[in-house]
């Protein structure tokens, strides 16, 4: 009887194993852990004496010299702060100028910490007005104000900032450094990234005529508003073909249904559904096509 019993206990013991392995296979898969946020800001560098600096989701960029430091956007109070502080990892000299590349809140605010060490501050002329209709407390009014093209130059640098009319806002200053053959510019280019929602305060037929200025000009690479650190210089001309693109087929699909809402719908563009925030921004890049076409702005 004994080799009886040995069989049975082994019998329980191979039935257990096969219903732990079935039991097993049953469970869910354990889910990889999510990837880690990303610091609120940093600084990277893109050329000798070139930084990219983000804030959260904007972004901008400071340039060091013989003679100081060039600063652009300062974002706002405590993203000016964040990158005073990458600066003086990098240089013990002072900011020197601080450029708004145009009008709107959310790239220009924080600059107090910048003026109270001394920096002058400089915008296209046209910022001025809108700076003076909608005052902000934590805004500091430009010192230098040019119109349509100026030279800047800093100890052993020059930089060249460019007005190309209208496009997003009215004060837009495209930055070009000659050396290192890097554009900065902000909210009108970016890198296989459809327009932001309804395009707030942009003229999309305008912003079209800026990026065919802006391609004749001598970059290599670009530092955007959002996004990486730095883009490769074709994302001007890829920008510009996604809005000619645009405008044409809503124009287009609008002999047949002046409904905007029925354009949302029935208007794609299968060109660029790998850009980032397609299937939210085309519907409403939509709508604001249709305003220009069918409201005159």
């Amino acid at each position: 009887m004994a080799h009886i019993a040995a069989f049975r206990g082994t019998a329980a013991l191979a039935l257990s194993a096969l219903v732990h392995i079935a039991s097993a296979g049953s469970l869910p898969a354990q889910t990889a852990a999510p990837p880690p946020a990303p610091p609120r800001f940093e600084a990277t560098k893109v050329a000798d004496n070139v930084y990219s600096f983000r804030y959260q989701f904007h972004r901008n960029m400071f340039l060091v010299t013989s003679d100081g430091v060039i600063v652009t956007d300062p974002i706002n109070p405590d993203a000016a702060a964040a990158m005073m502080g990458e600066i003086k990892k990098v240089t013990d000299k002072p900011v020197r100028y601080v450029i708004y590349t145009h009008e709107h809140w959310d790239h220009i605010l924080g600059g107090k910490i910048f003026k109270d060490a001394g920096a002058k501050f400089v915008s296209q002329e046209n910022c001025l007005p809108a700076f003076r209709a909608r005052p902000n407390p934590a805004l500091v009014q430009p010192d230098e104000t040019y119109k349509d093209k100026r030279d800047l130059k800093l100890g052993d640098t020059t930089i060249e900032l460019h007005y190309f009319g209208r496009n997003h806002g009215n004060c837009m200053t495209v930055i070009r450094l000659p050396k290192e053959k890097i554009l900065v510019a902000v909210d009108i280019i970016g890198h296989k990234r459809t327009a932001f929602r309804i395009m707030p305060d942009y003229w999309p037929a305008d912003w079209i005529e800026s990026l065919k200025k802006i391609e004749k000009l001598d970059f290599e690479r670009v530092i955007p508003g959002h996004g990486a650190p730095s883009v490769p210089a074709e994302a001007a001309k890829l920008t510009r073909e996604y809005l000619e693109d645009l405008m044409g087929t809503v124009e287009t699909a609008m002999k047949e249904t002046r409904d905007p809402e029925k354009l949302k719908q029935t208007v794609k563009l299968p060109k660029y559904e790998d850009w980032a925030g397609y299937q939210v921004n085309l519907p409403l890049n939509v709508e604001r096509a249709w305003a220009h076409y069918e409201l005159g702005w």
